[in-house]
Parts: structure tokens; sequence; C-alpha cells
């Protein structure tokens, strides 16, 4: 039986029974998900791996600047992570003014030789303290300890703990956070192990190439990309997520879009719709009235009566033709509310249900690699000649993949060809014709995927040897044609659509045929030095401080918040291995 294969382009594949289609067996994964591991570009950082991952880039600052471990810690917080940025900036401005800019003092300004007093005065509580009770930073400011203790304390409580500065007027160097450590610890110890919890996980709050997985419940990793900050990635807990926004993986849904159309399914906006089109509002206390006959005047609760036609107020009294006062019956050049809230109410419908069909439809084949498997395991014991069911794989993770990419196609469109968004970008003939250029494409990708998905539901553990190669045919010549057609209309959506945008700042995860990047294990060696100084800490949730530094950084990254009170975090154990 011959199939038609719809094609974006003329150079349509066909696969005979006697060409290679392993090599759809081996994109696939064996439990059907949709990621790859091949040249993987994203890491799973988890609560061992922090510390680590950490230290590895500490040592390569220590190595370059010649510092010490806080001074790179200090650089490298306000360039957020960023050590490509750092050596950019050393190399572009130098060393004093790279110190500078972060608040690194390395400055001795104990004079050798000279003798220490047995007492200082404290400015800021202005009292005559002993000299071992006072502590210089740095920069060269001496206060007593008390008051850097309380000093340390505030700015830790207000969120501030990893870029704590001197008290002095006008002093923008950052405190040693040895010095804060200590003497936090003697008075509060609970602050300490706060101070220390911030102090790590400040590698993925203020890192731009790293973020908390936002599964719920938390799994405690972090993912970190290699290569840009566009991309799709799957935990290693399993769920999967958009790095840009942290929202589910949506492409071809930009993220603005997806958080738009998120916001428009979740909240009360159709029902408003659904109000305006089917109600007229009173015009004497304004609360809607919904008509239930078939004359066209109509009475509120209240007692006043209006015409249901234009909404106007009117007398009680009324004959067949019209209405006791009133008359709305000439024509006004004036767009009807009513109906534009209508048209825009089926609009909505039209891209919500296709969207949700399709969604439906994912959740409902996912059970397939149950029925799927059991109809190999019955046709393997009918059969005595060996056949290979690696294309039954290769085709049930290319359906899942293009169901996906075709329920987020639709939202996509809903705002791509609306008035929400480009309303000022296109023309009305440009709208039209990039519109049947898209609407052509999704609906070539929507007629094989009902076809893969049809030829998959079939018992062929019924069928014969022969069926049977000619279903994997049809099966790896479909697979072949949704590949192609997923990566054309990504291809149009970056080029054709938004690409052409002036004013654009939508972008999209770029199509993988292999599926959603799954991120690998953070590998890493542990050094005697690092164990020295390293630990681990309980990071099975971000502890969350809610705020941001001086310089801004970000804090909405933390996937939740919780109170550390009885958290115990001990950062002298050297990490696992």
């Amino acid at each position: 039986m011959e199939e038609d294969y719809y094609m974006s382009s003329d150079d349509e594949c066909r696969y005979s029974d006697e060409e290679c289609v392993d090599g759809y067996a081996t994109q696939a994964e064996p439990d059907f998900e949709l990621v790859t591991k091949k040249g993987t570009t994203t890491k799973v950082i988890t609560k061992e791996s922090l510390l680590a991952a950490q230290k590895e880039d500490l040592h390569r600052v220590m190595e370059l600047l010649s510092v010490k471990e806080r001074h790179a810690r200090t650089l490298l917080i306000y360039h957020r992570w960023d050590v490509d940025t750092l050596f950019t900036v050393y190399v572009e401005k130098g060393k004093t003014l790279l110190f500078a800019e972060a608040g690194v003092s390395v400055e001795n300004h104990c004079e050798s030789g000279s003798a220490v007093p047995s007492s200082i005065m404290c400015e800021i509580c202005i009292e005559d303290v002993p000299s071992d009770k006072a502590t210089r930073m740095d920069c060269g400011h001496i206060f007593c300890n008390n008051c850097w203790t309380e000093h340390f304390i505030v700015k830790i409580n207000e969120g501030l703990s990893k870029r704590i500065r001197c008290m002095a007027h006008k002093c923008n160097a950052i405190c040693d956070e040895d010095v804060i450590r200590t003497l936090v610890r003697q008075k509060q110890p609970y602050i300490a192990e706060k101070f220390e919890r911030f102090l790590l996980e400040s590698y993925i709050e203020d890192n731009k190439r790293a973020k908390w997985c936002p599964s719920t419940p938390h799994c405690g990793n972090a993912i970190r990309v290699e290569d840009g900050q566009l991309c799709e990635v799957e935990c290693s807990c399993g769920f999967q997520f958009c790095f840009s926004c942290l929202s589910e993986a949506h492409s071809p849904c930009s993220c603005l879009m997806w958080e738009l159309w998120a916001k428009k399914c979740q909240d009360e906006s159709e029902t408003v719709n659904w109000i305006t089109v089917n109600t007229k509002p009173c015009p004497k206390c304004h609360k809607p009235v919904e008509k239930n006959g078939g004359c066209n005047l109509v009475s509120c609760i209240c007692g006043q009566s209006f015409c249901w036609l234009c909404g106007g107020p009117t007398g009680r009294e009324h004959t067949w033709t019209s209405i006791t006062g009133h008359s709305c019956g000439r024509f006004k050049d004036q767009e009807d509310k009513t109906e534009r809230a209508k048209r825009d109410l089926y609009r909505y419908v039209h891209y919500h249900n296709r969207y949700k069909a399709h969604m439906d439809s994912f959740q409902l084949e996912s059970k397939l690699k149950v029925s799927i498997a059991e109809k190999v395991a019955i046709s393997e014991k009918r059969h005595t000649v060996l056949v290979d069911y690696g294309w039954v794989n290769a085709g049930l993770f290319r359906l899942f993949l293009s169901r996906r990419v075709l329920s987020y196609s639709y939202p996509f469109a809903f705002y791509m060809f609306g008035e929400e968004l480009f309303k000022d970008e296109m023309t009305e003939e440009e709208r039209v014709i990039k519109q049947n250029l898209f609407e052509d494409q999704q609906q070539q990708l929507e007629a094989n995927v009902e076809k893969l998905s049809k030829i998959l539901e079939e018992p062929f553990d019924e069928f014969s040897v022969n069926k049977l190669m000619e279903i994997r045919i049809r099966v790896v010549n479909l697979c072949n044609s949704i590949d192609k057609l997923c990566q054309g209309m990504y291809d149009c959506v970056e080029n054709e659509l938004l690409g052409s945008l002036a004013m654009s700042v939508h972008y999209i995860a770029p199509y993988k045929s292999s599926g959603i990047e799954r991120a690998a294990k953070l590998s890493f060696c542990q050094s005697n030095e690092a164990n020295n100084t390293g630990g681990t800490a309980d990071l099975d949730r971000p502890s969350g401080s809610g705020s941001s530094d001086e310089r801004g950084s970000s804090s909405h990254k933390r996937a939740r918040k919780e109170d550390l009170r009885g958290d115990h975090i001990d950062l002298n154990l050297p990490a696992d291995p």
C-alpha cells in the first residue's frame, strides 16, 4: 500500500526494506524519553558536586591572579561567576582597576616593626577597646569586634551576605569572609551557618550559566549550561524545562509568548470575554444582565429597563415596532465591541482546543510504550524468524517529540498572527502571507504525526513477517518526514517569522532531532588542596535569601524558600567523592 508523506521540500527520502534503519533505533532512549546523551553541553550539579564546581572556578582565578581564595570568590561573585568575563576585564583594564571595581583590597596596612598599641578607639561605638578585641580589614579600617559582628549579622539577615562592605564611610572594600565567619559564629552560630550556605549557593544564585532545577518538589539539583542560555534541558530528576525562563519546555513558542499563554489559560480573562459576549451592563447599576427571552426590552433586577440592542435606558412601555421614548435603528459607523469580543473569544477557543487536543494525545500516547512492549514480546514468540523491532522504539520516540512540537506551535501561532504583540510589526498583507506559510507547514506535520500514531496503535503482534516489514518501511519513512518537517517549522519560525521582525525580542530554543538534552552529571576530581578547605552542605533545597546584592544579582533563580533553622551545615568536612 502506497503512503503519501507530506514534505516541505522536494528532497523527499524513502527507505526500502534493505536500507538500514538502526539509526532511528539508536536515537531513541530505551524508556522513550525525549532526551539525548551524546555530546551533552549541560551538566547537573548535585549537592555533592556543588562545592567542587565552585572550587574549580576559584582555583582558575587564584592561579591566574595569584590571589587568595576569598579574594577570588569576591571577584567571581561580582562578575557573576563568569571566568571568561573576569579574564577579559583583567586584560583590558588591568589588575588594579579589576580589584577596585569588585571591592578587593590586597594591600598590607600593617607596618613592619611598628609597635601595636594596647588599645584603640572604635569610631563606630566611640569606645576604647583592647587591640585584641578589634579587627583590621584588608582596606586598613579597624573597628571593635562587637561592632563588626553586629554589622555582619544585620547584612546577612538583609540578604547581602555575599558582598558585605566595610563599615567605614565611602569604603567599598568587601570584608574578609574568614573574619565574618569567625566573629559571627562566636555570637550566633545559626547566622554563621546561614552565611556559609549563601556563599556556597552563590555559585548558582549569581551564575548566569547555572540555575536551580524548577521541579516541584525540588530535587536539590542545579543545571549548568556550557553553550549559551537559550536551550531546553532535562534534569537528572526527569523534569524538562526551558533554561531561559524556567518554565516547562515550550519551543517553538518563545518565552514571552508562553508566559502570556499560560496566564491567559489560567486567569479569568476568558470568563470576562464570555460575559461581554452574552450579557449587557445595566445602565443604572452596571451589573451584567443576561437576556432570557426574545423581546429586546429587558429589565434589570434593580428595576431599570433598557434596550438590548444598544444598551440605552428606556421606558417600560413598548409596542411591536418601537419602545417608548427610544429608537436605535439608525446605523452608526463604529465597531461593535460585542462582536469584537466574540471574535476574539472564538479565535482563542480555536487555538486552545487544538493545543489541548495535542497535549491530551501526548498523555494518551505515553501509555503506548507499555502496550507496544507487550506486542513486541508476543510477536517475537510467534515468529521463528529474527525480526528487528528497533523501528518501533524509533517511531514512538519521534511521535512523542513531534506531538510536543505540534502542541506548542498553536500558542505561537495565536500570538504571532494576532494583534497582542506584533500589530505594528507587519502589514495585514504580510501577516496573511506568513500565516499561510506557517499553517501549511503545521498542517503537513499534523497529517504525518496522525498517520504515525495510527500505525503504532495497530495490532502488529498479529501480523505476518512480510506485513511487519511493510509497516517497518512506513514507520521509518514517516519518522524521516516528520523530523524534516519539524526542522523546517523551526527554521521558518526563526528566519521567516521572528527573524524578520525589526523590534523582535522573541527567541526560541533550537530544534534537536534527538530530543531535549539530558544534563550529564558533573564529573570532578578532588585535590588535597580542595579537601583542606572544602566540604558539603545539605542542599536538598536552596535556602532562598529572597534578595539581591548591590549589583542587582537576581534571586529569582531560587526554586523555593525555606527556613534554615535547625539545618546543620559543616563545610569543614571533605566533599564526597
